[in-house]
């Protein structure tokens, strides 16, 4: 897995949180889109999209058709996702997003220690999730958040930690 493509999303995602980013763009790699997709999923992010160099128009994402993917232009692609942010005060939803594996390191998570994860009880060397926090995980059924991944009662490779 690319898991170096997962570390420096995770940052990227981060620091355009914290630089108050509407719109930002990621390499378009499966696992950028896997991560992506789940992220959406957990209502992290607004929207993902598949387009070029140039951002999509945000008032007409939800009806923008990229172009098709060919072996030319596979290289030029990137994948748009737009960051959320509460109505209110405009405070960023995402905001930490650490990376739990790395190259050098992957950290696995049985069934067992997953639903620890989820109570908030450490399951040694990882510490139990807090209020609004999230696992993403990877799967032999995908790149599922901690709570799916324990209805689906598999365990996988810890990705990242996701938090408000």
């Amino acid at each position: 897995m690319g898991l170096h493509n997962i570390v420096n999303m995770c940052s990227h995602l981060q620091n355009a949180s914290r630089a108050r980013l509407g719109l930002t763009s990621v390499p378009h790699t499966k696992y950028n889109l896997a991560l992506a997709l789940a992220l959406h999923r957990a209502g992290f992010l607004s929207f993902v999209t598949r387009g070029g160099a140039y951002p999509p128009d945000p008032s007409s994402v939800t009806t923008y058709e990229p172009e098709p993917l060919t072996t030319a232009n596979v290289a030029r692609q990137r994948l748009w996702v737009g960051l959320k942010y509460s109505p209110g005060g405009g405070e960023p939803v995402l905001r930490s997003m650490k990376p739990i594996s790395t190259p050098k390191r992957r950290a696995t998570a049985d069934l067992r220690s997953l639903e620890r994860l989820a109570r908030g009880m450490d399951a040694h060397p990882n510490r139990g999730l807090n209020l609004g926090e999230c696992i993403m995980l990877s799967t032999d059924r995908g790149t599922l958040e901690v709570r799916e991944a324990i209805e689906r009662k598999v365990g996988g490779m810890l990705l990242c930690r996701v938090g408000p």
